[in-house]
């Protein structure tokens, strides 16, 4: 009975230690799914804001407010270009 008492420890941490090594396993495949889950609807959400952009432009170009800059599109003009021009006037 002493060699099967001696050999119980040894067999248990075995396989606690496979049950976690499982378990991390498991884990870190989940997280990389939901990760993956995430980017893809992140990838969806930009391509879906670029439409809306797009057709916000389509709709201020059919009701002839070309010439404005689009709210959502950043500005062209230089920081301080502005006030060069109220100085000089």
């Amino acid at each position: 009975m002493d060699a099967h008492e001696s050999e119980d420890p040894k067999k248990s941490t075995a396989d606690m230690t496979a049950f976690v090594q499982n378990l991390l396993q498991q884990m870190q495949s989940r997280f990389q799914t939901m990760s993956d889950s995430i980017i893809t609807k992140i990838d969806e959400m930009g391509t879906r804001i670029n439409d809306l952009e797009q057709s916000i432009n389509d709709l201020r170009a059919e009701m002839g407010v070309e010439g404005s800059p689009s709210p959502l599109a950043p500005s062209k003009q230089k920081p301080g270009e502005d006030k060069q021009e109220e100085d000089s006037a």
